[in-house]
């Protein structure tokens, strides 16, 4: 169960991470490309760290991994990430701001038996 909650709160910070509509698409076009993302339990039984790549295009972000969890995220013209995810009855959401080549931001999860929650570190590849 500890893995779901660690895959889902992972997969929401990679996210970390990213908002918006189709106006946002052509102004977070300069952080389009490919990010990997460190994301690090602070509080919580989640596991202590673990990293993910991810890929950010117009402004939507995507994951490569498993897909079978609901997830959604943006990345605003200004920098602005929110994510979300969920599987079952676990999930986590996460936000926090791009720059030109790296990010940063928190996130919460609501795992089987406890909630996490941390930082999650993000740098363009």
């Amino acid at each position: 169960m500890r893995g779901s909650v660690k895959f889902l709160i992972l997969s929401a910070i990679l996210a970390v991470a990213w908002l918006g509509g189709p106006t946002h698409e052509a102004f977070a076009a300069s952080y389009d490309g490919k990010w990997t993302v460190l994301i690090v339990t602070e509080k919580g039984d989640c596991d202590r760290a673990y990293r993910y790549e991810v890929s950010v295009a117009g402004g939507r972000v995507r994951y490569a991994g498993d897909n079978d969890f609901k997830f959604g995220g943006t990345v605003a013209a200004n920098g602005a990430v929110e994510v979300s995810i969920r599987r079952g009855n676990r999930g986590a959401t996460g936000s926090g701001h791009l720059a030109d080549q790296t990010g940063a931001g928190t996130w919460h999860g609501i795992g089987s038996s406890d909630g996490c929650s941390g930082r999650w570190e993000a740098e363009r590849r």
